[in-house]
């Protein structure tokens, strides 16, 4: 199951917009989806006209409020949903995959059995003076 969320991530505001203050001009919107391991994401930006009639405060509004802005201004959160939802299918089966150029050699991989090699009895240096390990400088 598909779970789709939405954010607003940025709020462009007017100082002074008539009477009013701190009025939003602008929304930056992001929808998120995540399925498993698999994510999708859809963003955008949508301008709103001067308010007419109610107007909240800018300290008093919430999330919810300015997304309900989003979508009844022309962000169409059906379309959206779905894109994300389809961008997360296309990553568990995708429908474009990228195969090997048929004229180009695929390498072989060679698996080689390491060979255990037997010192020669010349090889073999025996010390019998004991090694001495010092820290200290030698002068």
């Amino acid at each position: 199951m598909t779970i789709i969320y939405w954010i607003i991530e940025r709020l462009l505001v007017n100082p002074v917009e008539g009477s009013d203050s701190n009025v939003v001009i602008t929304a930056d919107w992001r929808c998120n989806g995540s399925q498993d391991s698999l994510t999708g994401t859809s963003y955008g930006s949508v301008s709103f006209a001067p308010p007419s009639g109610d107007f909240t405060p800018y300290d008093q509004l919430t999330e919810a409020q300015v997304l309900g802005w989003c979508w009844d201004n022309g962000v169409d959160k059906a379309i959206i949903e779905a894109s994300v939802e389809k961008q997360i299918a296309d990553q568990a089966n995708p429908p474009v995959v990228s195969l090997p150029l048929p004229w180009t050699p695929v390498p072989v991989e060679v698996a080689v059995a390491p060979v255990e090699v037997a010192p020669a009895a010349d090889s073999i240096v025996v010390i019998d003076e004991p090694i001495i390990v010092s820290e200290a400088p030698v002068a």
